[in-house]
């Protein structure tokens, strides 16, 4: 018998990938540099699906629905500027496969509040809402869905930072329990795909990257809007003189310029002449502005033309989340099965 022989390739291809975002607002260049690359290079090697979270961006923002239901086509056009394909990416929309909200429901029965209460993950997020004694129970339970999200798509390779290896932590003793019960491998374990990316600061270089406080660059900002938030950018305190030595480290401007700029020798120079003194503040962030501006002009173009065709922005979106349902909807069965929950 002639022996048959996997490439590399088709290893990497059995592995899939699930990622996605929550539709709470339009993405920004934390989202480009901590997420959106690395998705696009992942695409060419793995069998991926973004996920459109809207039901879990409900979990903190019940009180005002329509932050969340006005950015769904937002988030989507910012998938395609950036370069994802849909021919290559599975993109869907997680309120129209409720096969995930019913796998929700069952493995909500198999995890106790006290366990959700101590992961790490959810206890920081808690910490830095505003929810005081009234926390909804949607977003305590957020570890639940997004173990139903992961399974769901027979998901084995999570693309995720440091802080959120507890969810996935979680997820596993899901489907640990539930294959338990089933005496049969009836789910699989996911394993975190961590980003090599230091996560981008805000311009202010003091809070979280957030749109309402205005301390970060959109993907769709205009030129001004870049130049504006260049200038307001937090550089060095004590660099008040232009012949001054100049402090690289929590320098949000040098940041930026690592990320962004294709030249790293001619940052590495920079970064001397500033410490050495005899470089302002002022020049290096109209070098920032000018590779910002490069790098954001494209993303922003194709964004508009996307943003003038919803109807096709809605039909990618259509087309992902049947295909997702049809996948989703064996998982469930099997989890039915494995509940005894299967008599017709």
């Amino acid at each position: 018998m002639q022996k048959t022989h996997t490439s590399q390739k088709e290893v990497i291809k059995s592995e899939k990938i699930l990622t996605g975002d929550r539709a709470t607002g339009p993405l920004h260049l934390g989202h480009f540099v901590g997420s959106l690359q690395q998705r696009v290079k992942l695409q060419h090697q793995y069998t991926q699906t973004i996920l459109v979270a809207d039901m879990q961006g409900l979990t903190d923002n019940g009180h005002n629905p329509q932050k969340v239901s006005s950015n769904i086509l937002n988030v989507v056009a910012d998938y395609l500027a950036v370069g994802i394909d849909p021919l290559k990416t599975t993109i869907c929309l997680q309120s129209k496969i409720p096969a995930l909200a019913e796998l929700t429901m069952y493995y909500a029965n198999l995890v106790s509040i006290a366990r959700l209460q101590r992961n790490p993950t959810v206890k920081n997020e808690i910490a830095s809402k505003s929810f005081g004694q009234s926390i909804p129970a949607g977003f305590l339970t957020y570890p639940i869905s997004q173990a139903a999200d992961i399974t769901g798509f027979n998901a084995t390779l999570i693309p995720v930072g440091e802080d959120q290896l507890p969810m996935l932590e979680q997820t596993n003793e899901i489907v640990r329990r539930l294959n338990h019960i089933a005496q049969a491998d009836v789910l699989i374990e996911c394993k975190p795909l961590l980003s090599k990316v230091s996560r981008l600061p805000s311009v202010d270089g003091k809070n979280k990257m957030s749109k309402s406080l205005g301390n970060t660059i959109m993907l769709g900002s205009n030129e001004k809007e870049i130049s504006k938030a260049v200038k307001s950018m937090y550089t060095d305190p004590m660099h008040l003189n232009i012949n001054d030595p100049g402090q690289i480290d929590g320098n949000v401007v040098f940041t930026y310029l690592d990320a962004f700029h294709e030249d790293d020798t001619y940052i590495k120079d920079l970064k001397a002449h500033y410490k050495a003194g005899g470089l302002g503040d002022g020049t290096t962030k109209k070098i920032l502005e000018s590779c910002l501006q490069d790098v954001l002009k494209p993303i922003r173009e194709r964004r508009s033309l996307y943003m003038n065709d919803k109807a096709q922005l809605i039909k990618i979106l259509k087309q992902g989340s049947e295909k997702s349902q049809e996948e989703a909807n064996q998982v469930l069965q099997k989890v039915k099965s494995a509940f005894g929950l299967n008599l017709f």
